[in-house]
């Protein structure tokens, strides 16, 4: 079996005899008996961590979960910072919760939540921090300030838990290049290995947007007098 690595040179070519195994074995294979200086990232080895996520073919997967096949061409992630060959440093994406205040707040409600409450945000809850989303969203090509799936996501968990108290605080701070910026192309969606929709999330993010006052700020620019918006695990790289 032959795959192709992406490396400081370019594409590089790795043949061994090996059969039905992840694509994380695949590279440890090279790295132990062929080419030690081969870099890239693991952690859990369980698709828990989300450390190990490169892109197949300009697909963004998890090597640990993913089966390799002849012939597959394997690159870092995208939009972030490449360290060497298919390890990447994540901070840049990760930084983005603070702008969006995407946490939970010292002061909360005294309010208890149910096991329906608690089901609200579950999902969004799933996340491994993998920055699959971020690779695959293409409005950083364009907006690098972009908050991006991630921290938007992360947002709506924050909106709908009903233990916290500054709902508009959380809703006013995804405002600038957040919710309006994002083209709802779905791409983050596709390649979330936990079934994440953060296109779902922003859409919501949008209809609490309108409930507070604001709106879309691009339909200022169509002279209609709208006139703007109102008031886990941590896997280390192998080098």
């Amino acid at each position: 079996m032959k795959i192709e690595i992406f490396r400081e040179s370019g594409f590089v070519s790795y043949e061994r005899e090996l059969k039905d195994i992840t694509l994380l074995k695949f590279l440890e294979e090279i790295k132990t008996k062929e080419d030690n200086s081969l870099a890239f990232s693991s952690g859990c080895r369980s698709s828990v961590c989300g450390s190990c996520a490169v892109r197949v073919n300009g697909k963004e997967v998890l090597a640990c979960s993913y089966k390799v096949k002849d012939g597959d061409k394997v690159e870092p992630l995208k939009n972030c910072e490449v360290l060497r060959d298919l390890a990447v440093n994540m901070d840049k994406a990760y930084s983005f919760n603070a702008k969006a205040k995407a946490w939970m707040q010292e002061h909360t409600s005294t309010q208890g939540i149910t096991q329906d409450d608690e089901k609200r945000n579950e999902i969004q809850s799933d996340c491994i921090l993998c920055s699959s989303c971020y690779s695959a969203c293409p409005v950083y090509s364009v907006n690098e300030s972009f908050l991006g799936p991630f921290a938007l996501t992360r947002s709506w968990k924050y909106v709908t838990d009903k233990r916290q108290d500054e709902e508009y605080e959380k809703i006013e701070a995804v405002q600038n290049s957040g919710i309006w910026d994002c083209t709802l192309c779905n791409e983050c969606t596709v390649v979330c290995p936990q079934g994440i929709s953060s296109k779902a999330d922003i859409e919501k993010l949008r209809a609490k947007s309108a409930a507070h006052g604001f709106m879309d700020p691009n339909f200022g620019s169509f002279g209609g007098g709208f006139g703007g918006f109102g008031g886990g695990f941590d896997g280390s790289p192998v080098f």
